[in-house]
């Protein structure tokens, strides 16, 4: 058995972020799929939205994140968030991160804006914003003493007091997966937070690396955590369409730069759709390629900044750039493929300020979690913005904590599996659910379509429980398990909201309700 202060479940932005303020006082484990810098936040290109000019203010940034919100996002979190995150950046910088600087623009840095924004306020490094924050993070985590990072483990369940057969309704920590061994292990913490991020992965088509699997959602559940918002699955409008190459997102900030969306002919498309054009927020975007995609059979669309000079796209996009050009596709000279993809969970396990879920000692922080900040829909580059804020108000909330003992927390058993003779059984169910949500869940939503897919869910969730009761866990069997209940949580919380707003667009409730609402599941009390 390992025994923890904190253990944190997850590598990304939140995760590294409240190991880092927890390891001067708490021994501190952190659990991570693969290794410690594969997740979302890594892969983020294009920045961290912050009120850094005098030019902008925190009421327009707030502003702006309840108007893509549509009208669901907590102003509350919302203020708090925005109000934390020149301190949040402030806290980047003296840790080293190397954002892109600007000697002429008074901040010392350059801003970009993105969909959504009244402001250039998204700092960034380059177009790889996330790889330089979590790499700067990373090698501070690696280096400290007081932090165990244990790679090539996944959570299997939470340890809850009600496993326990105790009293109350508290966290001790979680049994895992060691996939280099093969053997689970039991993790006791005082305190345990989820930094899973978020489900992408339930969907056939995705920005979102293989990791992404709603482990975090799902285990919340099960242990008696209320979940919020499901249903507003965020689709990244350009997705780089190629068939050489899985899950590249061609960034918000090329829209941002003026790239244009146009149709194989060259018809520009999307002031027909909205008076903003390519800065509309994402789920206008999306809606408006998959209308024109659907409308004119195409397989993709076109986004196209090759009018702007070669030397500016170099330095603004270098991976982009680099990236397309190795599947011969010049950005300088010709325009781009890209097609919609899921891409932002925005709803997730409810909780406070601090992170906190409705079970003791247990947190939740990021794309996992659901504070109110993203609404019916995330205004780009608040993700990791909400990472940081409420990564660190959780690290002042366990450091505030009395103290407790652990109590004494049985070894796994699975004395009564067998070992699993048909992992063909896994591959097929994982790709049957990831096809019906994409076919049936998708940008556009019917209630034939949710029914036809819950009913589709039921039936794999029947046959993976009964896979996971008969034998030994595996990384696959667990994160299928994990992905029929997200994917059931979506299509629950989908069929309660008889309207469209923000990313939940239904042809069956085509307009916005005056009176607005949450989507709040309640989980039964196992």
């Amino acid at each position: 058995m390992l025994k923890f202060d904190v253990l944190i479940i997850g590598s990304g932005l939140a995760g590294m972020t409240l190991a880092l303020h927890l390891a001067a006082t708490r021994k501190v484990g952190l659990i991570t799929k693969r290794d410690l810098l594969e997740g979302s936040s890594t892969y983020a290109q294009g920045g961290i939205a912050a009120v850094l000019d005098t030019e902008d203010s925190v009421e327009e940034h707030i502003r702006d994140t309840l108007i893509a919100g549509a009208g669901l996002c907590n102003e509350e979190a919302t203020r708090f968030i925005v109000e934390h995150s020149k301190e949040a950046i402030d806290w980047l910088i003296a840790l080293g991160v190397p954002f892109t600087r600007d000697d002429t623009h008074k901040t010392g840095y350059h801003l970009t804006r993105e969909g959504g924004h009244s402001h250039r306020r998204i700092i960034h490094a380059a177009d790889a914003t996330g790889a330089a924050v979590t790499s700067t993070l990373g090698q501070k985590i690696k280096a400290h003493p007081n932090i165990t990072v244990l790679e090539d483990f996944i959570a299997i369940d939470l340890i809850t007091s009600r496993k326990l057969g105790l009293e109350g309704k508290r966290c001790y920590g979680v049994y895992a997966l060691d996939k280099t061994l093969d053997q689970i292990v039991t993790i006791a913490a005082k305190h345990t937070m989820l930094a899973s991020g978020g489900a992408g992965k339930v969907y056939l088509y995705t920005t979102n690396p293989d990791t992404a699997t709603g482990d975090g959602i799902a285990m919340g559940w099960r242990a008696g955590c209320r979940v919020g918002n499901m249903e507003f699955i965020q689709f990244h409008p350009t997705c780089l369409y190629h068939p050489h190459t899985k899950s590249f997102l061609i960034s918000e900030a090329v829209r941002g730069e003026g790239g244009i969306l146009k149709l194989p002919d060259g018809t520009r498309f999307m002031p027909d759709h909205d008076p903003r054009a390519e800065l509309a927020p994402r789920d206008v975007v999306a809606r408006a390629i998959d209308f024109e995609m659907k409308k004119h059979g195409l397989d993709c669309v076109y986004l196209d900044i090759s009018y702007k000079p070669a030397n500016f796209i170099k330095e603004h996009f270098p991976n982009i750039y680099a990236h397309c050009l190795e599947l011969g596709i010049d950005i300088t000279q010709e325009p781009i493929p890209v097609v919609p993809a899921v891409h932002f969970t925005c709803g997730g396990l409810v909780t406070d300020l601090t992170g906190h879920t409705d079970v003791d000692a247990l947190y939740a922080v990021g794309e996992v979690a659901c504070t109110g900040l993203h609404g019916a829909n995330r205004l780009a580059s608040n993700s990791l913005l909400e990472c940081l804020v409420i990564g660190k108000a959780a690290a002042e909330d366990i450091l505030a904590a009395p103290d407790i003992t652990l109590p004494p927390i049985p070894d796994w058993d699975d004395s009564q599996v067998t070992d699993n003779d048909e992992e063909v059984v896994i591959s097929h169910n994982w790709d049957e659910l990831r096809r019906a949500m994409w076919d049936y869940v998708g940008i556009v939503r019917t209630n034939k379509r949710l029914m036809r897919a819950l009913s589709r869910i039921r039936l794999l969730s029947e046959e993976i429980n009964d896979y996971y009761s008969n034998f030994h866990v595996t990384n696959d069997l667990i994160e299928l398990r994990n992905l029929v209940q997200t994917a059931e949580l979506i299509v629950r919380s989908a069929l309660l909201r008889k309207e469209s707003r923000g990313l939940h667009y239904s042809r069956d409730y085509p307009d916005m309700l005056e009176e607005t609402q949450e989507t709040i599941l309640q989980p039964s009390q196992h």
